[in-house]
């Protein structure tokens, strides 16, 4: 799908077709959507190819076509019965004739953008308008750390109370997006350094303060998400030995319990052979030997408390 945008008059109008110093977006475009943008915009093929790569990492290009800058942003995905937090490369050209992004899926920054949610953005100033990306997507970045901390509390009130491998397995899904969200944003870092270095780009004089705030803003975001890395791990660890603990102590209660069944049945077991036993002439015999089972059962069972055995 193409999405065609131009800025006049301090607006954001959406356009029918190509124009010179539009924004276009592509989402998943189709062969002939490629071929219309290639042909405007007179940029090189590789650029989309690289865009519409999901293992792309994040860099910078350069050719005399264009700049190709690469970004990976946070976007969540249904997983079974819960969801899982991972990446997805961003591609944003700046050309002679516009700006063109291209992302695999429908992505809440660029809609963002679309929908007028971004104040002081103007499609004609392409360098502020890629650092507006790239601030709105170290926010997403923060802002999806955040639900993962308080999902990760979730889980961790269920775990107290808790012996299966559900809750585990969904503080180690919650982990997982902790490392995608680590490496994307590792490579964003590199990204905006080379910015930083970078003189090719025109640039406006409030541009080196939006994209100093850019860096600390991705780098409050790793901060963030190694802290929570450890915090998980560190959890994740603590009460898998809980789990092992509680299955041992349920064990230990078990055996408790078959050794106290196992004294009246070896009591029943020797006035019970084919042989002359006490008691055996007498009416009484019954609850003679049945109370003597029950004390020895009680003296045990007194015995094991003691020894801390419940």
């Amino acid at each position: 799908m193409t999405d065609i945008f131009a800025t006049s008059s301090g607006e954001l109008h959406r356009l029918t077709e190509f124009a010179e110093g539009c924004w276009a977006h592509l989402t998943d475009p189709e062969p002939d959507e490629i071929n219309s943008v290639l042909d405007f915009f007179a940029i090189d093929t590789d650029f989309i190819k690289a865009a519409l790569d999901e293992e792309e990492s994040p860099h910078i290009e350069h050719e005399d076509c264009g700049t190709l800058i690469m970004v990976d942003i946070p976007i969540v995905q249904p997983d079974e019965k819960s969801f899982l937090y991972t990446t997805l490369p961003l591609g944003i050209i700046l050309c002679g004739k516009g700006i063109v992004t291209i992302c695999l899926k429908e992505t809440a920054i660029i809609n963002d953008f679309m929908e007028g949610r971004v104040r002081s953005f103007s499609v004609n100033k392409k360098y502020r308008f890629l650092l507006q990306i790239l601030y709105r997507n170290a926010s997403k970045f923060l802002q999806y750390l955040k639900q993962i901390d308080k999902a990760s509390s979730v889980v961790e009130s269920e775990l107290h109370k808790s012996m299966k491998n559900r809750e585990l397995i969904q503080m180690l899904r919650l982990e997982k997006s902790l490392v995608y969200f680590s490496t994307s944003l590792t490579g964003n870092e590199l990204v905006l350094e080379k910015l930083l270095r970078t003189s090719s780009l025109t640039r406006y004089p409030d541009d080196e303060d939006l994209l100093e705030d850019v860096i600390i803003e991705n780098k409050q975001a790793i901060e963030m998400c190694t802290i929570y890395r450890d915090i998980l791990s560190g959890t994740m660890d603590a009460y898998a030995s809980v789990i092992s603990n509680n299955l041992n102590i349920v064990m230990k209660l078990l055996a408790s319990v078959t050794i106290l069944l196992s004294v009246p049945q070896i009591i029943y077991s020797l006035f019970g052979m084919n042989t002359g036993v006490p008691f055996e002439g007498t009416s009484s015999g019954f609850w003679i030997v049945l109370g003597i089972s029950v004390v020895v059962t009680l003296a045990v069972a007194f015995v094991m408390w003691i020894k801390k055995m419940f």
